[in-house]
């Protein structure tokens, strides 16, 4: 049967909207070579149109609809629809007021035609985003999604859904923007590869914003491939910009050339303003890179040049964007430079400056109190910066959200830091360590609702990782489509329940006896420091020996792993000599210089997240002393209402030979204790134990898992309990033993946060987690384990029923106490 020119109009614009730009032109270019109605004729020039501005040609696109609008017989409604295509070719362009005054006249003219409505309302939202008028694009939005429902053109729909989303990211709610993007992914990463490829462009932004830089990547990395295949030149170009805006925060030497392939892409299809801003994430990649002190060969950029970038933005009304360039100019001269105040030119940041922008302007400040000599100046407006950031924190409960979100604060944290340092006042560097400690455990989450749907894609993803034959099973597709929806459905359920205050050094020291001391190890740019505190004195301590600490930490893992794989002969001789000689530099380098200063007193212990993976039971200078490691003072010394005891269980995962006699020992101090192992030691059985005991002890193989590590885990009969199943558990129990290789290792996120399966039990309310960061051989944790309950039972803090057990077997191992381990 023969299509009518109408027909395949209509089919051309169904595949135009699903993405299909060669079905959709083969369909249009069909039905314009059987119609001489102008009307018709028109409206099929405009669909080709928005192909042709698609793969980056707004010239010819321009060109095909002046042509059109040059026929006699149009009708207003078609005249309309043409100006609607010419706005959105001006949108592409970055010419705003042009494109607002043509979509204007576009969507007043059209009447009640919600076919082509829909998407001038749509087109005219991201003029008003772009513009920073976010109510007003909210209301296109609204206006836009039921005109696509009254179409039935539900691709279309979703797109107005996750521009919605996109709304929300520009006015800093994370979350519900994942949400709209998510919402409308599921119906348009069906329809093509191009529109799964616009949904992961954006929502990348969505989790650069939220500090998960590595995710976003990947998927901006997944979209330019999409966008390559099928020639689209400047949506290519947008996802590199994103890619380089990400790379600025943590790999500034990469994103340098990525923005300059950017801008030469805008440049070849047209796009002056999108050029402009890729030039200005080229110069501050440039100067990020000088202002860090790397050894480089990058040149930075002339003072010209960032004059120019900058009059281009404001030109292009993109001041927002403006602002960072001239700010991160500042902090260079600021950070690298001895003060000019003839050169220094004033803060400015627009009054509707995003949260980054504003962030950046206060790291300028401190950078220039500082370099005035004025640290006291410096550490107050670093406060003040990072009490913004944590205004916006508070609406997070998610335990991977707050850590991640960490990256915004960064800069201001090692600005305070420094400062404080400087000071020489313990109280003043006190202070500051528990304030960087402080900035992803302010709020106290609330416990989320029951989730089937949520429930129902762990239990898949327990099943790919049994099933995955590579050890990054998070990134297979279906694992990794499933852990982002597990991870932004987290995000969402989790809300908060008050605050905590962080702790003073003076009331800390007034909780301490005389047989207690806490060290906090603080980490700055060029090195650490750490505050040794006793109840009757307080001191800076220098850690001068940090390059030493830094190779010893290298290959540290691997050393330790292979000592409790190969325990005999010649190279498990060679092996332990290795491991000795890192402990010896790392215990002598670290532990060495607060000596004096604790004596021989139980230590709580607050190391840096770059010490994360230190074994430090395993250092001879903590041989025999009681110790337990803490997130932070606050948290360390936080009263807690003492909560009736609820009995004891084991659980043994499968394939851990000495497990059952392990728990059977442990069980046997205990009366009445219930173990779970075999086919009952599923992730449900363990999950109910869990909220029914006061102590648990699970006996398991564990995985970390680098990249997310709330997906690290402990094997059972059935699976893997990941870190988000026991985010959901409560009440959970006041000690945790985890006998599991790796589940005590932690990942960290911008230098200042670690986050592993000892953090997300101590998260959801944990008082004390036994665990190692790495391999300990089995016979080892069956006989050092089994012993501590002796201990426990009895009624020993965990930390001094562990050192007794030490005491008892004589072994010498990675287990450690973490939070309140007396």
């Amino acid at each position: 049967m023969t299509l009518t020119a109408e027909e395949l109009y209509r089919r051309g614009r169904a595949q135009l909207n699903a993405g299909r730009n060669a079905a959709a032109r083969q369909a249009l270019l069909r039905a314009r070579t059987r119609t001489e109605d102008p009307n018709l004729r028109a409206r099929i020039a405009g669909s080709l149109a928005a192909i042709t501005i698609r793969q980056g040609d707004r010239a010819s696109a321009e060109a095909i609809c002046l042509e059109a609008l040059a026929w006699t017989g149009l009708s207003p409604a078609t005249t309309a629809m043409l100006c609607g295509q010419l706005g959105l070719v001006a949108l592409e362009r970055g010419d705003l007021d042009k494109a607002m005054s043509l979509l204007d006249r576009g969507i007043a003219g059209i009447g009640d035609e919600v076919e082509h409505r829909a998407p001038m309302l749509l087109n005219r939202s991201v003029v008003h985003m772009q513009a920073g008028r976010l109510a007003a694009a909210i209301a296109d939005l609204d206006r836009a999604v039921p005109d696509y429902a009254a179409t039935g053109d539900e691709v279309s729909r979703a797109m107005a859904v996750h521009n919605r989303g996109y709304a929300a990211l520009l006015a800093g709610d994370l979350v519900p923007a994942l949400e709209s993007m998510g919402e409308a992914r599921t119906v348009l990463s069906t329809a093509s590869a191009v529109n799964a490829a616009i949904c992961d462009r954006d929502r990348a932004e969505v989790l650069r914003d939220a500090g998960l830089t590595r995710d976003a990547e990947h998927a901006l990395e997944r979209a330019i491939r999409v966008f390559g295949a099928h020639r689209m030149r400047q949506a290519r170009a947008e996802a590199e910009f994103q890619l380089a805006r990400s790379l600025l925060s943590h790999d500034p030497e990469r994103a340098a050339p990525i923005a300059a392939a950017a801008a030469r892409r805008f440049r070849a299809v047209g796009s002056e303003s999108w050029s402009v801003r890729a030039e200005a994430v080229r110069l501050r990649a440039l100067l990020t890179v000088e202002a860090d002190g790397r050894a480089t060969s990058v040149t930075p950029p002339s003072d010209g040049a960032v004059d120019r970038v900058e009059t281009q933005l404001r030109a292009h009304r993109l001041r927002a964007e403006a602002a960072s360039l001239r700010l991160t100019w500042q902090r260079r001269r600021a950070q690298t430079g001895p003060a000019d105040p003839e050169r220094e030119s004033r803060i400015r940041v627009p009054a509707d400056a995003p949260l980054p922008v504003r962030l950046l302007a206060q790291e300028v400040r401190a950078a220039r109190a500082a370099a005035s000599g004025d640290d006291a100046r410096a550490r107050r407006i670093a406060a003040a910066g990072l009490d913004e950031l944590a205004g916006w924190q508070a609406s997070f409960g998610s335990l991977d959200l707050a850590t991640a979100l960490v990256m915004h604060g960064a800069g201001l944290l090692y600005a305070g830091l420094g400062a404080a340092v400087r000071s020489g006042r313990p109280e003043v560097v006190f202070d500051w360590s528990e304030r960087a400690r402080h900035l992803s455990q302010q709020t106290v989450p609330l416990r989320p609702p029951p989730d089937p749907a949520l429930a129902a894609d762990l239990t898949e993803l327990r099943m790919l990782r049994a099933e995955a034959v590579s050890g990054d099973w998070l990134a297979e597709p279906r694992a990794a489509a499933l852990s982002e929806q597990v991870r932004e459905r987290e995000w969402s359920s989790i809300g908060r329940a008050g605050g905590r205050r962080r702790l003073t050094l003076a009331e800390l020291q007034a909780d301490l006896d005389g047989d207690t001391a806490f060290v906090a190890y603080a980490f700055q740019r060029d090195g650490l420091v750490a505050v040794a505190v006793t109840a009757d004195d307080a001191r800076i301590v220098d850690i001068p020996r940090w390059p030493v600490v830094r190779r010893a930490l290298e290959g540290l893992r691997a050393d330790l792993d292979v000592a409790a794989t190969v325990r005999s002969g010649p190279m498990g001789d060679v092996v332990r000599r290795s491991l000795d000689e890192r402990l010896d530099a790392l215990s002598e380098a670290l532990l060495a210089p607060v000596l004096p200063i604790v004596g021989d007193r139980r230590l709580a212990l607050a190391a840096a997240a770059i010490l994360n993976g230190v074994p430090w039971a395993m250092l001879p200078a903590m041989r025999g002393r009681v110790f337990t490691v803490t997130d932070s003072a606050t948290q360390w010394r936080e009263p807690r209402e003492p909560a009736p005891f609820r009995g004891v269980g084991f659980a043994v995962g499968p394939r851990v030979p000495r497990g059952p006699e392990e728990a059977a020992r442990g069980a046997s101090a205990w009366p009445g204790a219930r173990v779970l192992e075999g086919d009952e030691a599923t992730v449900g059985a363990v999950t109910e134990l869990t909220a029914r005991v006061s102590v648990l002890h699970l006996a398991a193989h564990g995985r970390h898992a680098d990249g997310n590590p709330m997906f690290s885990g402990l094997e059972l009969a059935d699976g893997a309990l990941f870190g988000y199943d026991v985010d959901r558990v409560t009440p959970v129990p006041d000690t945790v033993v985890l006998s599991a290789c790796e589940v005590g290792r932690s990942s960290v996120r911008w230098g200042w946060e670690a986050i592993g399966m000892t953090r997300v039990w101590l998260h959801a309310g944990t008082g004390t987690v036994i665990a190692t960061p790495v391999i300990v051989a089995d016979d080892d944790a069956c006989e050092l384990l089994g012993t501590v309950h002796t201990g426990l039972a009895a009624g020993l803090p965990p930390a001094l029923a562990l050192a007794r057990a030490e005491e008892r077997t004589g072994l010498r191992s990675s287990f450690q106490v973490h939070g309140r381990g007396f």
